[in-house]
């Protein structure tokens, strides 16, 4: 069987690294599967993208579609006539996409119309909020899947309340859990550690990335400054893109407390959070990493796609107005947080279901 595992962005490489390692055991089990590695070029700087592939110990992509920045429009339409020329020099029997990024919706287009079955890994997971660009990757994406993987009971459940086949519905657990269980023991300590004498459980990480949190200028600085004001003196740890800081530094309040460095590899970045007191942030993604780690988690968005984050995990919505944030900032200083758990299947083996199932389709099918 012959897979094309698409990644673009950076949780994509997350994603990808735990099913490309359970396909390599398998193989080396003698198993019939085999793997490329479509890389779309979404995420295009070394920083952001090719420490991914070193760090989680990911093969170099067979494939750069190399699309480079652009609008939604222009990336999708890139990507897509990328791929498409791939897919007519050799077509896979499945392609593998796997979250919520453009890249994602753009391939299972080009695939489903160049007559590829799609597996889409991280199925099923809705916020509700279509002001977000990831809700309609979701939604189109599912539309056209073939193959369901999905994280949670709820995530499978929002699939077969729409009609989808319940045989085609796979609840596999979290490929971004398998890679952070694999790669704990491996995290590093940043440089920014001994820089700010940073403390074990006495500093906060804080990451902003949606529009909503950090397009509005005044709306930023009112939010770092709540935090950093209901900090009461622990050091902020903020991971920021560059051109973003250098916007901020001229527009900021002094905040003694406020620390701004660029953003971190994955295994230097999960250090940090794993020895955090907490977490505020606006990413799905790394509440599902803090409910696994137990770190304590203040979420700036008023609805998420991981409601179990929420529901048994360590993570509380805030909602978007800042003056929601102190008092929550106060509890979780107190040490007066909810004790979370682990939702079902997010065990480390989620990479091997999903290759075990690709296998018994590719089998049925032959």
């Amino acid at each position: 069987m012959q897979v094309d595992i698409i990644g673009g962005a950076r949780p994509n490489f997350v994603k990808i690294a735990a099913i490309v390692n359970a396909m390599q055991i398998k193989q080396k089990a003698g198993g019939d599967i085999s793997f490329r590695i479509i890389h779309t070029g979404q995420h295009y700087d070394a920083m952001l993208s090719g420490n991914f592939f070193r760090d989680l110990n990911i093969p170099d992509p067979d494939i750069n579609l190399q699309v480079g920045s652009g609008t939604q429009a222009e990336q999708t339409g890139n990507i897509m006539i990328g791929y498409e020329k791939v897919l007519a020099d050799r077509k896979p029997d499945m392609c593998l996409v796997v979250g919520d990024v453009t890249s994602t919706m753009a391939c299972a287009i080009a695939a489903r119309k160049s007559g590829v079955p799609v597996a889409h890994v991280e199925a099923g997971i809705r916020s509700g909020d279509w002001a977000m660009p990831e809700e309609i990757n979701r939604v189109v994406t599912d539309s056209i899947t073939n193959w369901f993987y999905t994280t949670t009971e709820l995530a499978s459940n929002n699939l077969l309340d729409t009609g989808i086949e319940a045989h085609r519905v796979v609840l596999v657990g979290n490929t971004m859990i398998d890679t952070l269980l694999r790669f704990k023991s491996s995290f590093v300590k940043p440089a920014c550690w001994d820089e700010f004498s940073l403390q074990k459980g006495d500093y906060i990480v804080v990451t902003l990335h949606r529009p909503s949190n950090v397009d509005g200028l005044d709306g930023l600085i009112q939010t770092l400054t709540t935090i950093s004001e209901t900090a009461k003196g622990h050091p902020i740890v903020f991971p920021i893109h560059p051109r973003t800081a250098s916007v901020l530094q001229d527009k900021l309040p002094s905040l003694d407390n406020l620390r701004m460095i660029d953003p971190l590899p994955y295994l230097e970045f999960n250090h940090l959070v794993s020895h955090s007191k907490g977490v505020v942030t606006d990413s799905g993604g790394i509440t599902e990493e803090t409910t696994v780690l137990g770190i304590p988690t203040i979420t700036l968005r008023d609805s998420t796609e991981r409601p179990e984050t929420v529901e048994i995990g360590t993570n509380v919505l805030a909602g978007s107005s800042p003056e929601a944030l102190a008092p929550l900032m106060t509890q979780l200083l107190a040490g007066d947080w909810k004790t979370g758990s682990i939702p079902k299947l997010w065990d480390e083996l989620t990479g091997q279901r999903i290759v075990e199932h690709l296998l018994s389709t590719h089998h049925s099918n032959s």
